[in-house]
């Protein structure tokens, strides 16, 4: 998909003064980051409340570490997407349920992938987080195909198996030793998924091999080894294949979810990181009410637990 360059650094010019100048004679990191979530269509549960949602849990998940959160329609122009994305400071590409292939979910996931790299590569630091579904939305994008197999993964929570590569890398490196520890031996992590990428299948797949490190991997109760944690080598794309944000904002009891002292800090932690990673970015809206109504405070939460293994959910694109 070709991105035109000129509309890219039309919207960069658009920038309110008072940003401006704030970012001028301040902190060199953004104090005020903004991150972009991604909709998806709304599955059975969801239909009859609206087109499109994001569980509240990840909203809750930035807004913790410090940031404000925008929710991406699945229904913007092509334009529109454009300049959204030169108006946030990063991206979460959530969990749930949406082909990889055909769903507008994808298609965005992609569009906006591509204006990452670009932007990374022309300078401008602009991160990625894809947590479960986002983390597999991220290696069909990166290698062009989909990789992943079928495992027992559902509902296990479980410890992380770190690799060497783990304790230098931008996501851990930071992390105190007691919490790395814990990670390792305690059942912290939340697998809720169908679909795994295998060490064997990334390890043969030249573009994910070359694009990304592994950081911890799992085995399931078939004896399949599968990644759960990477990072992108030379860009700044995170994925978890587990779900970080459900420690501390998910409490449905059809999942084995730990609320440990532990547990709650690996949540505090990876928001923290990915926030942080959002700081060095200075996209900015046109103005101060292009922000506010892109906002997520202009949607109220719903409670869908009784629908769903979400506690609430956001109606992005309403019927």
């Amino acid at each position: 998909m070709a991105i035109p360059r000129s509309h890219s650094y039309a919207v960069v010019l658009c920038v309110s003064f008072s940003l401006f100048w704030e970012q001028l004679s301040s902190s060199p990191l953004n104090q005020r980051p903004i991150i972009g979530i991604l909709a998806q269509e709304a599955s059975y549960s969801f239909d009859k409340l609206g087109k499109s949602y994001i569980a509240a849990s990840y909203v809750k998940y930035i807004e913790s570490a410090g940031a404000r959160v925008v929710p991406i329609s699945i229904s913007l122009t092509e334009d529109q997407y454009q300049k959204l994305f030169y108006s946030i400071n990063g991206l979460l590409l959530p969990g749930g349920g949406a082909n990889l292939k055909t769903s507008q979910f994808s298609k965005n996931a992609a569009l906006f992938y591509k204006l990452a790299l670009q932007a990374n590569n022309d300078g401008t630091h602009f991160p990625i987080w894809g947590t479960c579904l986002g983390f597999e939305e991220l290696t069909v994008i990166t290698s062009g195909k989909k990789l992943l197999i079928n495992t027992d993964t559902s509902n296990v929570p479980l410890p992380l198996n770190f690799t060497k590569d783990a304790k230098d890398s931008r996501m851990f490196k930071d992390f105190p030793v007691d919490l790395m520890k814990a990670l390792a031996v305690e059942p912290l992590t939340l697998n809720s998924h169908r679909w795994s990428l295998s060490v064997k299948n990334f390890t043969n797949n030249t573009e994910l091999r070359n694009f990304y490190k592994i950081l911890s991997t799992n085995m399931d109760s078939q004896g399949i080894e599968f990644i759960s944690t990477m990072e992108a080598l030379n860009y700044p794309i995170y994925a978890v294949q587990w779900h970080p944000e459900k420690n501390s904002f998910e409490w449905s009891r059809k999942k084995y979810i730990a609320h440990t002292p532990n547990a709650v800090k690996v949540t505090s932690y990876m928001a923290e990181f990915f926030v942080n990673e959002a700081r060095k970015n200075w996209h900015q809206f046109c103005n101060e009410t292009e922000e506010k109504n892109a906002l997520i405070y202009n949607y109220a939460p719903i409670y869908t637990e009784n629908i769903s293994s979400f506690e609430q959910i956001y109606i992005i694109d309403g019927n």
